[in-house]
């Protein structure tokens, strides 16, 4: 996933992440580093706030504002 990628563009930490989606930041490091894997709901709100597809998110193409 490409989460932290995102996270490091924007030039925010996983509190501030965290805080953004009401989450634990505890978390958004598991996600970053493979230790959980994010549900349905929880992609939806990543791809939101970084304004790009679940699909780039998720690596599974290039382009981050690609919509099947």
């Amino acid at each position: 996933m490409r989460l932290k990628e995102l996270r490091k563009a924007k030039g925010i930490s996983q509190l501030k992440l965290a805080i953004d989606l009401n989450m634990n930041q505890n978390s958004i490091s598991r996600y970053e580093n493979g230790i959980r894997e994010a549900d349905y709901n929880t992609l939806i709100k990543f791809a939101d706030y970084f304004n790009v597809s679940v699909d780039y998110l998720l690596e599974r193409t290039d382009d981050p504002t690609f919509r099947k």
